[in-house]
């Protein structure tokens, strides 16, 4: 059972990096898997849930990446803007991510994205950066009157503002994003309070 799921999975990752999500559809998808397409629905409920996990699997793999070539040498503000930077340039250069940015896909995404919560699959980093923040907060670095755990909620925030681009308009996102996380760093690292 478990290989099918797995061969669905490899073939759709496959598809939608070629094609897109939206030039895929489930039958190219168990075609490609030598399945009927009723057997993919044994596996996942839709298309959009099926991407969302390979989404999601993509997004993970590649805060894991940004993580390892941090320099925690530098200061949080210069830290957290890496780690930005080094997001935005993993999101551009792979097809799979960059549907995240596709008007056509991404409401669909989003609201898959907001009923499965999709914490689980991107709290990995959060045991790291939260022991990060605790030795930013006891080296003076980063105000300790606000809990680390507040903190990384703060940083979940900044993450999650990125479900509201349409909202924001896309031409002012990625340098409002830019502006915001700079603002909030530079309080977060106010320790005169």
């Amino acid at each position: 059972m478990e290989n099918k799921k797995t061969l669905i999975y490899d073939c759709a990752k496959e598809l939608f990096s070629a094609k897109g999500f939206k030039d895929t559809n489930i039958s190219e998808i168990t075609e490609k898997a030598g399945m009927a397409v009723g057997t993919f629905y044994n596996y996942y409920p839709s298309k959009e849930k099926l991407f969302m996990d390979i989404f999601l699997e993509e997004n993970a793999k590649l805060k894991r990446d940004c993580f390892q070539l941090l320099d925690f040498n530098q200061s949080p503000l210069m830290v957290v803007k890496q780690m930005l930077q080094l997001n935005v340039e993993g999101m551009k250069a792979n097809s799979i991510l960059r549907e995240w940015y596709n008007k056509s896909v991404s409401e669909k995404l989003e609201q898959v994205y907001r009923e499965e919560n999709g914490i689980d699959a991107v709290d990995f980093l959060y045991g790291d950066f939260l022991e990060i923040v605790t030795q930013w907060q006891a080296q003076g670095k980063m105000r300790k009157d606000i809990d680390s755990k507040m903190i990384m909620m703060i940083f979940a925030a900044i993450i999650n503002i990125d479900t509201h681009k349409e909202e924001i308009g896309l031409e002012y996102f990625p340098e409002l994003l830019e502006h915001m996380t700079e603002l909030i760093m530079k309080g977060l690292m106010d320790c005169s309070e």
